[in-house]
């Protein structure tokens, strides 16, 4: 199937609709009133388990093919961040990661707006580590810029800085994990202290003596939030 183009999909605003009309006949107030709650009541929601949102907008998605056009993509993804119901944006995002191949580091500041809207963990997390992942290793010119974000002021592309490298496994760049650590030590916020205790769970997977000894080096800087997650997987 050819990329998407106004010959062979929708506008992006158009499929954005058809996504949102997809999900709209599973809507459950019960739920959707649990899980605004759970959200601390940032969100509205439909109150659809992630299982039947997949389902339900898993043959749109097919739609697209295998190589749908980038811009094409950005566009529908910033289309349904515009809805009120959170999971139009995690819609967006299975989307994203879904084709995060096809998305070129030209889109970066669209993804950053993205990160900076509606923003909290659900969302920016997957984004983070699958798409800004494989941007990343694809484009190697992007890692400074990415890496750069680790002192924002924008807590949410700080997260972004500390996760984007939770899928390199042995290919990890320690310099610039390390760099991007240490300039959040001492950061109050919360969602930055597990962030760094999550990147370095995640490597301890297969570099547990690296946690270990940065840990060590910097026992009298590092909060105890980011020691109990880093130190999860190590005995």
């Amino acid at each position: 199937m050819p990329a998407p183009t106004p010959k062979h999909a929708p506008s992006p605003q158009i499929f954005a609709t058809q996504l949102r009309e997809a999900l709209c006949p599973l809507a459950d107030p019960a739920r959707a009133a649990a899980m605004a709650a759970y959200m601390q009541q940032r969100f509205a929601f439909f109150g659809i388990p992630t299982p039947a949102r997949r389902a339900a907008t898993r043959p749109l998605l097919a739609s697209l093919g295998r190589t749908p056009d980038a811009d094409w993509l950005v566009s529908a993804a910033e289309a349904l961040w515009q809805f009120d119901e959170r999971e139009c944006q995690y819609a967006a995002v299975d989307m994203l990661v879904k084709f995060a191949a096809r998305i070129e580091a030209r889109h970066e500041p669209q993804l950053a707006r993205l990160v900076q809207a509606r923003a909290w963990w659900d969302s920016v997390d997957l984004i983070a580590a699958h798409v800004y992942g494989s941007l990343c290793r694809r484009e190697p010119a992007l890692r400074k810029h990415v890496e750069h974000y680790a002192r924002h002021e924008h807590i949410w592309l700080r997260r972004v800085a500390l996760l984007h490298q939770l899928g390199d496994g042995t290919d990890t760049d320690y310099a610039r994990l390390d760099r991007i650590l240490t300039a959040n030590l001492g950061h109050p916020d919360f969602f930055i202290r597990k962030a760094m205790g999550w990147a370095l769970r995640q490597l301890a997977r297969t570099d547990p003596d690296w946690v270990r000894t940065w840990l060590t080096a910097h026992a009298a800087e590092v909060s105890s939030l980011t020691r109990r997650e880093a130190l999860k997987r190590l005995h």
